[in-house]
């Protein structure tokens, strides 16, 4: 299984969205102090948002579905609910 999801910085209000075989263990990695990523800069991080795929593809076109302003919109209103 590949899941698509949303992570949101409650303290920088900053999302990212990325794709994981295990996004559990990816929360850890962006919430580590040996990141050297993006991410590090606007730690911590919680997961809002998952989704489940069968396949690395699917999971990969919704990454990119909700990286575009319509997904943006769709995760704001996630927020704001």
């Amino acid at each position: 299984m590949y899941y698509t999801y949303v992570l949101y910085s409650e303290d920088y209000n900053k999302i990212y969205v990325g794709y994981s075989a295990n996004p559990n263990q990816r929360l850890e990695i962006h919430n580590s102090k040996e990141n050297t990523g993006w991410t590090r800069s606007f730690q911590p991080w919680k997961i809002i948002h998952l989704e489940e795929f069968t396949t690395k593809s699917e999971a990969l076109k919704r990454e990119k579905q909700l990286k575009s302003s319509r997904g943006r919109a769709f995760i704001h209103n996630l927020l704001s609910s």
